[in-house]
């Protein structure tokens, strides 16, 4: 009589390599071992990836993401209003430093003014023309704030976007994956995806980083004609700023716009008229990467588990079709037998 108690061992050759086949009784379809092992492959690569998910996803991490720059000492721009006289040569300027494409219409063709237009791939600052209640109108330039703690930078998973001990945040072509998160996490609306191209790029202003590396101010700085612009230290800017509200308080709104808004920006705004009526949207004085690293921090972890998630259940599925092909082996050897 065959003992069934006890799990026979089998060994069979194929392909020149010995394989041990360890069956139980005859007619089971079940492998514990073969079961046994893809589970505990299974949790292996669960718990390591978990593990290594858990290690980056601090919640301070996002906001680590920018290099520790003292708000004052960074540069920046001030920007009157109240000075600007809407002729576009910051963006002419603009264009030429950046090799970017020349527009369809001259930038002496006032008539673009008479339609709003944001900043795009192609156009990395533009100059608007807002029209008062009372018929006044004021025109205002507007580009990257370069944030002092940028959420385009902390929301880049690979650090594209980094922000510059001097001010600017800047973007790097060679590590840019198109995530795209960055656009999502700006306030204001300013990293600009080249949607129409094989190999897209993620477009803004950049403050002139290489221009600043030569010690040459920003190029539309440089050439506003009326020094509506004022580079320099971002703490001196916003003392000047306030001189000249306190030197014509019926002339300025008393808001340094940029000085607190998201934590600060480089570019600061003096205006005669709440800044909401001219497109600056009103902000927390809170940093986004502060009031968003909860939720970003989420991203490094969900791309760590979902690949040992996958690779898991790959292990789980393939051992157990291995099992149900062996065990219906074993069951028609027996039956062959009989």
């Amino acid at each position: 009589m065959e003992d069934k108690s006890n799990p026979a061992i089998t060994v069979s050759k194929k392909e020149g390599k010995e394989e041990l086949h360890k069956s139980s009784s005859a007619g089971s379809a079940t492998h514990p071992g073969t079961f046994n092992s893809g589970r505990r492959n299974f949790l292996k690569l669960f718990s390591a990836g978990g593990a290594v998910a858990m290690m980056s996803s601090s919640p301070a991490r996002a906001a680590q993401a920018v290099k520790p720059t003292k708000k004052d000492e960074a540069m920046g721009v001030l920007v009157d209003t109240t000075l600007c006289v809407g002729c576009r040569q910051c963006e002419e300027a603009c264009n030429d430093a950046n090799k970017l494409p020349k527009p369809k219409r001259s930038f002496d063709d006032d008539s673009v003014l008479d339609t709003h237009r944001d900043t795009s791939p192609r156009e990395w600052t533009v100059v608007n023309r807002y029209t008062l209640k009372s018929g006044a109108q004021i025109t205002r330039k507007q580009q990257c704030m370069n944030c002092v703690e940028p959420a385009c930078s902390s929301a880049c998973i690979i650090r594209a976007l980094e922000k510059q001990p001097d001010g600017a945040v800047t973007w790097r072509e060679d590590l840019c994956l198109g995530c795209r998160y960055c656009m999502v996490a700006c306030p204001f609306d300013m990293p600009k995806f080249e949607y129409s191209k094989q190999v897209p790029r993620i477009r803004k202003c950049q403050f002139c980083f290489t221009r600043q590396e030569k010690g040459e101010q920003p190029a539309c700085v440089e050439a506003c004609p009326v020094q509506a612009l004022k580079f320099g230290r971002r703490g001196d800017l916003v003392e000047e700023a306030r001189k000249r509200i306190q030197a014509n308080p019926k002339g300025y709104v008393d808001h340094i716009y940029g000085e607190h808004e998201v934590g600060g920006t480089s570019w600061l705004y003096l205006a005669s008229v709440p800044h909401e009526q001219l497109n600056l949207p009103k902000m927390s004085d809170r940093d986004y990467p502060q009031l968003t690293s909860g939720a970003e921090s989420t991203v490094p972890a969900v791309l760590l588990i979902w690949p040992a998630l996958l690779a898991g259940f790959h292990f789980f599925t393939h051992d157990k079709d291995e099992t149900n092909e062996h065990g219906s082996h074993q069951q028609d050897s027996q039956e062959g037998k009989r």
